[in-house]
């Protein structure tokens, strides 16, 4: 195909690429997909026989010669090989000879067969076919599995308008437009929950595309109006003219128990409700992210929450993700107290993180260490004389407190 590189590079469609075909590889083409339904097809001349000139017109393959092309093996070949069959022809029929090869979707290294697409057809016309025609046509096939993979994978305008909606794709839109488009309510309260899958057991199971078909069903069952995108591994349920928070967590909650009785997937979810209008989706899908990124109201009993609820939870694990990304805001006098423990097999970080679980009640804290109090007392005042710390000053323990639970969740740190 010299001459139409470039072209092929750069946004060659299905039609222009049957008529490079002809071009250069000699007769009258129809590219087909797997259903044998005609996708695009080069022009034809006086030599074309019934069967194009049938497919053509009814868009598809006449059925009683693709039931021939099954009897002859024809499909099976395609399905079993890369190489060009060679259909020959069929006086009886009134059928022309054809080179037929089959259009696979682009490896994707994993070792499996490659998704059948379809097929290009070359039917030879007054002319023999070019000389290197089955070359061409190797060449065209990988071309068309690009091009017909890219259409299957495209999204559709809708679900663009939807990713748009979240906040995902671009920048800021006009949510009323985009309300409008997918026929949502222009105004009145919605609801938005967010579901992250949660790491380890099966969560690997499932794709977030499946997940997000699996959880557009449930939404959709649920409230027929219901709109669903999977962005990322995450995916986001809006659904429009929703108020009751209550009910909502409910349903939430009720859902992800058969999640995991019946998939033995283990999901968590923020919901952000009232949300007042579209326009206000994408900062509801803000929201949900904030508690869903947030390691601290990840609690077991969290898996279902909002961030009015778990406000505290979110903030403290912002702050701790705020100074753990800054090595100078870590206090290093806690790596003598970590240094001390393990030369002298004791257990001073335990003392004092119970006691300060204790809010500083040394008896409970000692209950809980099954310590006498007295022995607890003596390890606290270690404490304060290799931290330098004082555990009866408010700014030194709130100080401890940051210090430690940055250590608990970041147990990659130096001890």
């Amino acid at each position: 195909m010299a001459g139409d590189g470039e072209r092929i590079g750069a946004d060659i469609d299905l039609s222009e690429l049957a008529q490079l075909i002809a071009r250069h590889a000699g007769g009258m083409v129809s590219i087909e997909d797997a259903r044998s339904h005609v996708l695009a097809y080069s022009a034809s001349d006086e030599n074309a026989d019934p069967l194009r000139v049938r497919s053509i017109l009814g868009r598809e393959g006449p059925r009683e010669y693709l039931a021939l092309l099954r009897q002859w093996g024809v499909f099976d070949r395609l399905r079993d090989t890369d190489e060009v069959v060679d259909v020959p022809a069929h006086d009886e029929l009134n059928i022309k000879r054809r080179l037929v090869i089959g259009v696979r979707r682009p490896a994707d290294g994993d070792g499996r067969t490659p998704q059948m697409l379809g097929a290009i057809w070359l039917q030879q016309g007054e002319r023999p076919f070019e000389p290197d025609a089955a070359e061409i046509l190797r060449g065209a096939a990988a071309i068309a599995g690009r091009l017909i993979s890219r259409s299957l994978d495209a999204p559709t305008t809708a679900a663009l308008l939807i990713r748009r909606l979240f906040g995902a794709g671009g920048p800021a839109i006009d949510a009323a437009v985009v309300a409008d488009a997918l026929h949502l309510p222009p105004a009145g309260p919605a609801a938005v929950i967010g579901f992250a899958l949660v790491p380890g057991g099966q969560a690997s199971a499932i794709e977030p595309g499946a997940l997000g078909s699996v959880l557009r069903l449930h939404a959709s069952a649920f409230r027929g109006d219901a709109v669903t995108a999977t962005l990322g591994e995450r995916v986001y349920v809006l659904l429009p003219g929703y108020r009751s928070a209550q009910a909502l967590t409910a349903w939430t909650r009720q859902l992800l128990e058969q999640f995991e009785t019946q998939r033995s997937l283990w999901l968590r979810a923020a919901i952000a409700c009232p949300v007042p209008d579209p326009g206000r989706v994408a900062a509801a899908r803000a929201e949900v992210d904030r508690v869903l990124d947030s390691t601290v109201a990840a609690a077991p009993g969290q898996r279902v929450t909002t961030l009015a609820e778990a406000r505290t939870a979110v903030l403290l694990g912002e702050v701790l993700d705020l100074v753990g990304t800054r090595a100078e805001l870590r206090d290093p006098r806690l790596r003598a107290l970590f240094d001390y423990d393990r030369k002298h097999s004791a257990s001073l970080r335990e003392s004092v993180e119970t006691y300060l679980r204790e809010h500083g009640d040394v008896r409970a804290a000692a209950a809980a260490l099954c310590v006498h109090p007295n022995t607890l007392r003596y390890r606290l005042r270690r404490v304060e004389d290799i931290l330098g710390m004082r555990l009866d000053d408010p700014a030194d323990r709130l100080l401890l407190e940051i210090q430690l639970a940055l250590h608990r969740r970041l147990p990659a740190h130096p001890a």
